[in-house]
């Protein structure tokens, strides 16, 4: 059943409202899905039928940002345990084909399975209000902190040139920026692994970075 101890409202100064889910979100949260992760594999994406059972199990997990009535971001999470020493897993089996059926009411991680905010509304760090969400729930439930993985959305563009492990690398020296993974490691995401095969998605040929974040960092 749905955890209803936990509410958030965080009023930006900009007017933007970022709340829990409702019931009356869920189709314009499937076709936020559509806009924010165009290349990404149909059977992948959140469709509202999903978001409706997420709210029914774990409602206080599930966040949007309301401007007025209209949803631009979102963020999806559920709790898990985690096998550290073995982190390869997908995004389709991790979220058991949109329905999170895998959540565990006792687990003690935080698992986000997804940040979007409409591309309108990019640049006002609404990403980071997502991340700060989460982390209030997270110390709310007295767990160990998040876990995500990021997906390297500017590998794609240089498939061509390097290989997975190549860009990765170049990540971690330094070397190059990325647009999903460079504002997460700013946040205080630190990256463990790369997740080779986690989506059906080309803009990031299919890869991503398993990333933690302690309970004590402040966002």
């Amino acid at each position: 059943m749905t955890n209803t101890t936990f509410t958030y409202t965080h009023l930006l100064p900009n007017g933007l409202l970022i709340t829990n889910l409702l019931p009356q979100h869920a189709d314009k949260l499937e076709a936020l899905q559509r806009i924010v992760f165009p290349s990404l594999a149909e059977d992948e994406l959140i469709l509202a039928k999903h978001y409706l059972h997420h709210y029914k199990i774990f409602a206080e997990g599930q966040f949007v940002i309301l401007d007025g009535e209209e949803v631009v971001g979102m963020t999806t999470t559920m709790r898990c345990n985690f096998d550290f020493d073995n982190h390869h897993h997908t995004f389709k089996e991790t979220i058991a084909g949109g329905w999170m059926h895998n959540h565990d009411p006792n687990g003690q991680w935080l698992y986000g399975l997804d940040v979007g905010v409409h591309p309108n509304y990019r640049g006002k760090g609404l990403a980071r209000e997502l991340y700060r969400a989460r982390q209030t729930l997270a110390v709310h439930l007295k767990l160990k902190g998040q876990l995500t993985v990021g997906l390297m959305s500017g590998y794609g563009a240089v498939s061509q040139q390097f290989s997975p492990e190549e860009y990765y690398q170049q990540l971690l020296q330094g070397q190059r920026s990325d647009p999903t993974l460079g504002p997460q490691l700013k946040i205080g995401f630190k990256p463990l692994a790369l997740i080779k095969n986690y989506v059906n998605d080309p803009s990031c040929g299919n890869c991503g970075v398993l990333l933690q974040l302690d309970i004590d960092t402040i966002i």
